[in-house]
């Protein structure tokens, strides 16, 4: 509890406001745009804040013994990027096993400059029968927090418009690393 005091106060200390309503209590967050290391803190500082555990995929490299413990604390799923592991089965499973999870990913899959948005977000959504809630962070306004949330129809292009009119007004910290291209049709999240 002590956490979500000290969250709120480093976020009002770097002039950042947290917006927009809640994701549902399962629900897969997009979070974008997604530019900098930065982007991380300042989503967990913001989770934190409002008092919601929010899960995240990251490379198993990342979870070695002195981290694994920080990392699953901080809501860390390893995904073993090696293997052709099925993250979306994976994910979903969890979801099943759960009354309230909330998974957040970045799309871009890098922090560098990705000509192509990776779809996994959206297939582990259709799997698993939840709501895509967009999340961000707008650099430009300090502000994070999420805007609207819809169900998938199964027709990704169309979604996609929704997705890409939010973020086309958010600032990311490296502008220039941000691209809003769906055209990739990987499932790999």
């Amino acid at each position: 509890m002590i956490l979500k005091y000290v969250a709120r106060f480093v976020l009002k200390l770097a002039g950042w406001n947290i917006t927009g309503p809640l994701p549902a209590p399962k629900a897969i967050v997009i979070m974008a745009p997604h530019t900098s290391n930065l982007d991380f803190f300042m989503g967990w500082l913001g989770y934190t804040s409002l008092g919601i555990k929010s899960h995240f995929l990251i490379k198993k490299e990342v979870f070695k013994w002195y981290t694994s413990p920080i990392f699953k604390a901080m809501g860390g799923i390893p995904v073993d990027r090696s293997r052709s592991s099925n993250v979306v089965l994976q994910i979903t499973d969890e979801f099943n096993k759960h009354e309230r999870f909330i998974v957040t990913i970045t799309p871009e899959g890098t922090r560098k400059l990705s000509k192509n948005w990776k779809r996994g977000f959206y297939h582990i959504a259709m799997n698993a029968h939840v709501p895509v809630c967009l999340g961000f962070l707008d650099y430009k306004n300090k502000e994070g927090g999420f805007g609207q949330c819809f169900k998938p129809s199964g027709n990704f292009e169309i979604d996609f418009v929704q997705v890409e009119e939010f973020y086309r007004t958010k600032t990311a910290r490296y502008p220039e690393m941000f691209n809003l291209s769906p055209q990739n049709q990987s499932t790999s999240a």
